[in-house]
């Protein structure tokens, strides 16, 4: 007869050796589909500017969009000489958006006094999914980019958290007081010691990492002078440990960008949306995808661009994407940067004019 405590070791040793087998041999996405899922997400139909500032000396980027009670929401962010803050819009149609105010303001103190850059998290990454947020202890939940320096991402920044309960209303979220990743904490890894940027964060029921929260944010070395894509994880959403070597998305060359990652799963593969700026000196940013079977492993896609600098008010910079599926069209909304300054435009898979 077997004992029970033997049969309960025998289970933890045999899990511990999948996960060891996994982390090993990863598996990687293959040419095939990695050209199968471009065919899937490509947008080669340029819509125009959706959305941009009344006030055009003002800078909007970072869309986050989602459904919520019937329509459309996009978190985005205002830089208007002084720092980012966090504003909310609505949409009937995802093409006409009307402002509905401010969610995370400018305080008078705090780490984050002067920067609050905020993403939506825990949004249904299913490919022709709801694209709704979920809640997690009755909240829903928000990852952004905070600091105390005045300026276009001055100083050191880290990440921030913050939950409300009605992501409808622009409302002031509530922020947790401690910033939760920093390039000052002590297990820091070489590449993001300088400062960390835009984040990300999912929910994997899978639990692939061990963990059932999951943040890519992008990061800068204090030696390596590149951006590059790294990840954490969470049993609570609010404490967060980095996870792996080193980052997941990166070209590890002088003067590069790799960031501003958003997850959507198509099938059984995980799609990494994400834009790359600068890669064979040039001074243009441009969106691209990775593909991974376990959130950890990324293989890049090494075809053309998704979006590029094409028309005059993309014509800087074609970047920083945020991919939905709706209906059978594919939108594709990112920042353009060109004539019109600063705006947030779109691109889809099949013409909508």
């Amino acid at each position: 007869m077997k004992h029970p405590f033997n049969t309960f070791i025998f289970t933890i040793v045999a899990a511990l050796l999948l996960t060891s087998c996994r982390t090993i041999k990863p598996i990687a996405v293959s040419s095939n589909k990695m050209e199968a899922i471009f065919q899937k997400v490509k947008t080669p139909h340029k819509y125009g500017v959706v959305f941009q500032h009344p006030d055009k000396g003002k800078m909007i980027d970072s869309p986050s969009i989602f459904r919520w009670n019937g329509h459309w929401c996009m978190t985005y962010i205002v830089f208007d000489g002084k720092g980012y803050e966090t504003w909310l819009a609505e949409s009937e149609d995802l093409l006409k958006w009307e402002t509905k105010g401010r969610i995370m303001s400018f305080t008078d103190s705090g780490w984050d006094a002067n920067q609050k850059a905020g993403y939506m998290a825990l949004l249904d990454i299913k490919w022709k999914g709801s694209y709704a947020p979920s809640a997690y202890e009755n909240k829903y939940w928000m990852s952004y980019l905070g600091g105390s320096v005045k300026g276009y991402e001055a100083g050191r920044l880290g990440v921030g958290i913050a939950n409300t309960e009605d992501p409808g209303k622009a409302v002031e979220w509530e922020r947790i007081p401690k910033l939760v990743l920093s390039a000052d904490d002590l297990d820091a890894r070489g590449f993001e010691k300088k400062t960390i940027y835009k984040s990300t964060i999912i929910r994997d029921k899978k639990q692939l990492t061990g963990s059932p929260f999951v943040m890519f944010y992008n990061a800068k070395g204090d030696t390596a002078n590149y951006e590059s894509i790294g990840m954490a994880v969470s049993s609570d959403m609010k404490q967060w440990k980095r996870f792996g070597d080193g980052p997941v998305i990166s070209q590890f060359k002088k003067g590069t960008i790799s960031g501003d990652a958003q997850i959507l799963k198509i099938g059984k593969v995980y799609v990494m949306f994400y834009f790359g700026a600068f890669w064979q000196g040039d001074k243009h940013a441009y969106d691209r995808f990775a593909c991974s079977y376990d959130l950890v492993h990324w293989t890049d896609w090494t075809g053309k661009n998704l979006i590029e600098p094409s028309e005059s008010y993309d014509e800087q910079y074609a970047h920083k994407p945020f991919v939905i599926n709706w209906k059978g069209k594919v939108y594709h909304f990112y920042n353009a940067v060109g004539k019109n300054g600063r705006v947030i435009a779109l691109a889809t898979s099949l013409p909508l004019k």
